[in-house]
């Protein structure tokens, strides 16, 4: 999950250092930042690199990677969601890559936080109980 977040700082900060962030962008990109900075009580050096306006993802990744990670930021539902929507309104090319499409649940209901597998092997019957 931090890839989104990190992809959404630099695209938020990308359109605003290309004079292209609307309204929309800009609100957007603040409102991350400040719900990420909330996160990060008592990680000074993570709120200084949060203050930058980095362009390139992999340098949000190395500078506040590990904060999003042990502060809970990476996986806070509401900075995600957060995210998605400003990637989606600044660079919604980047937003693509992290969308999911599911064409069959095979029944599993509920919400997943990981990666889930299913076990399409041939299931064997019950053996039946011995008469008796």
């Amino acid at each position: 999950m931090m890839d989104v977040i990190v992809a959404a700082l630099a695209a938020g900060a990308s359109a605003g250092v290309s004079g292209s962030a609307g309204e929309a962008v800009g609100d957007g990109y603040r409102l991350l930042k400040a719900l990420i900075w909330r996160r990060f009580t008592g990680r000074q050096d993570a709120r200084r690199a949060l203050d930058a306006d980095e362009t390139e993802p992999g340098v949000w990744r190395a500078r506040i990677g590990p904060d999003l990670v042990d502060s809970g930021a990476a996986e806070d539902e509401q900075i995600l969601a957060a995210a998605r929507e400003l990637l989606a309104a600044a660079a919604p090319d980047r937003a693509a890559r992290f969308a999911v499409t599911v064409d069959t649940n095979e029944g599993a209901i509920g919400e997943f936080h990981d990666t889930v597998i299913f076990d399409r092997r041939t299931q064997l019957p019950p053996i039946p109980p011995a008469a008796g």
